[in-house]
């Protein structure tokens, strides 16, 4: 992880969580990351009291609507074609950035 990623998570965890609900949604979870959430689900269902599996406790933990998911691969595939419009590279990790920022940030 760079510098920027380290003080970017400093005193936010859920953030990184959140993050990595956004990246598991549109399908770009690393499969590092997406076993390592799914070895943390008992510890974030005893965290927050929830049950399920760890993208059910991440999305309740900020109380995301149902349509949540489908709203943002929508998204994603939107920023996709600007991104490819403008002959640019819209990379999973900026856009769960961007997402997480814009819309969930605690």
């Amino acid at each position: 992880m760079t510098m920027h990623h380290e003080r970017r998570y400093d005193g936010k965890p859920l953030l990184r969580l959140l993050e990595l609900y956004v990246l598991h949604v549109i399908g770009k979870i690393s499969a590092d990351d997406a076993e390592r959430m799914v070895a943390m689900t008992p510890k974030l269902r005893e965290i927050y009291g929830s049950s399920g599996e760890w993208p059910e406790i991440i999305a309740a933990s900020v109380e995301l609507p149902l349509e949540a998911s489908s709203d943002i691969k929508d998204m994603w595939e939107r920023n996709q074609e600007i991104a490819r419009a403008n002959a640019a590279e819209l990379p999973p990790q900026m856009f769960a950035e961007m997402f997480v920022d814009e819309n969930l940030a605690p």
